[in-house]
């Protein structure tokens, strides 16, 4: 399609199929939920962060280990998560996903006597350990990570197969907000739990929520042609070429080599190695952020943190729905979808303010990362949504592995950065310098990541000879 060509000339077919039914938007609800959930589990930790570092006399590069080795391991897991999607199917593999990432969860809570036991075995055997708590938190991470390593390849994988593909982004922008809700109920809840009732039962609590999910994704979902009415799986398959919807659902297991031969591949996994880490250090260093740069305790992060990624959920739906803008003005999904996300990068650019400004009042660094933090998930919802545009369905879930892999070993780097940058720069009196330098690497990641991926696909080409 050329870049101006009107989306209303590509093709009668499309023209005459009107939305039928509604269930694909029941299965989005699903995903938001379990979105929420893995964002809730994953932020408890960064929530008690002050408090645990405190209680076990933790450094920052301790904390930046434990984080890190929750980032690792998920860049690992994206290795089989991707394919173990494709092979057992949506509905089972996220079902094993989240029993897992829930059983993960509630470890946290037996970090100390689980990180004392490998301690003792260590000792037995003549090897040295390292504390017991930061032993238990890795461990308990590594678990969590194994799980959630399955949500976004299965959660992308489901919306390919139940909207067409001038829904999907918005569809992802909807249950990608999930993140930001739970990010927001996370404050609320987390530290009042800590405080009443301990920080392990803010683990497992916290934890439980994933099992009663699992009954209604049990109940809920499959197949679209089990679920969908006959009206509208023809309306969700509108959009898609002949030969793209006979790739989809035939032909042999393709192999991260072959997919690996792709400049498509290519772009989405640089997307997300240089832009994952961002999201993941706002959600895992914020509460010491504000703890060590304005002394705020656990009730006093509760509303700035509730405000900063209540902001977040703008931009994830406004993000998803923002490339039809361009679509409606006759771009191709491709060249709309890019001319938004050019967009969407620039707004990161505030973050460049935060600390400059922030002698002011906590509330303008807060407000500024809000607008980077949203700004983040705005480009998320566009950036998962190219795989599943360019690539047949039988295959998304594994190139959404590869990415989700890249973006988890830049996390790594972001998190071991920012640990040895605040322990550096701490211990010469000036943290605030080494915040400086993090946030202009936030500001800035969102534009090379669009050059990187405009370079590698500059004009939309899908793929069928898979």
């Amino acid at each position: 399609m050329k870049l101006n060509e009107p989306v209303s000339q590509q093709g009668a077919g499309q023209r005459a199929v009107a939305p039928a039914g509604k269930y694909r938007w029941t299965i989005c609800a699903l995903l938001f939920f379990a979105t929420t959930v893995n964002y809730l589990d994953r932020q408890v930790l960064s929530l008690l962060a002050p408090q645990l570092s405190q209680e076990f006399n933790w450094s920052n590069s301790d904390y930046a280990n434990i984080t890190a080795a929750f980032q690792f391991v998920y860049a690992l897991s994206m290795v089989f998560a991707g394919p173990i999607v494709d092979k057992l199917g949506t509905k089972r593999a996220y079902l094993w996903a989240i029993a897992v990432w829930s059983g993960g969860a509630i470890l946290h809570a037996y970090a100390v006597p689980m990180g004392n036991a490998v301690g003792t075995a260590m000792g037995a055997l003549g090897m040295v350990a390292a504390p017991a708590s930061i032993v238990g938190f890795i461990i308990s991470r590594a678990v969590l990570a194994v799980g959630e390593a399955g949500n976004f390849p299965a959660a992308i994988k489901a919306t390919a197969e139940f909207f067409p593909k001038k829904e999907r982004a918005f569809a992802t922008g909807i249950f990608n907000s999930g993140a930001n809700v739970g990010a927001i109920l996370a404050p609320l809840t987390v530290p009042l739990i800590a405080i009443h009732w301990g920080w392990q039962a803010a683990f497992i609590a916290i934890g439980a929520i994933g099992f009663v999910w699992m009954i209604f994704w049990h109940l809920m979902f499959d197949t679209p042609e089990k679920k969908l009415s006959a009206a509208e799986l023809a309306y969700v398959r509108s959009d898609s070429s002949a030969a793209a919807t006979a790739s989809a659902s035939a032909g042999p297991k393709v192999s991260w080599v072959k997919l690996l031969t792709y400049r498509q591949t290519w772009a989405f996994a640089g997307g997300k190695f240089l832009t994952d880490g961002i999201w993941w250090f706002f959600l895992f260093w914020l509460p010491k952020y504000l703890a060590s740069e304005y002394q705020m305790g656990p009730a006093d992060i509760v509303l700035p943190l509730a405000v900063l990624y209540s902001m977040t959920m703008f931009g994830s739906i406004g993000g998803g729905y923002f490339p039809a803008y361009f679509m409606n003005r006759g771009y191709s999904p491709y060249d709309g979808r890019m001319k938004a996300m050019f967009v969407i990068a620039l707004f990161p650019l505030v973050v460049l303010a935060a600390q400059p400004l922030g002698s002011i009042s906590y509330w303008v660094p807060v407000l500024l990362i809000g607008i980077g933090a949203s700004a983040h998930q705005a480009w998320s919802a566009n950036l998962f949504t190219t795989v599943s545009d360019m690539f047949p369905q039988r295959t998304v879930a594994s190139v959404v592995g590869i990415g989700g892999m890249a973006g988890g070993l830049g996390g790594v780097a972001v998190s071991k950065l920012g640990g040895y940058l605040f322990d550096y720069y701490g211990a010469l009196g000036k943290l605030s310098t080494g915040y400086m330098i993090m946030f202009t690497l936030c500001a800035v990641a969102y534009l090379l990541a669009w050059f990187l991926m405009k370079s590698l696909v500059p004009r939309h080409k899908e793929i069928t000879d898979l």
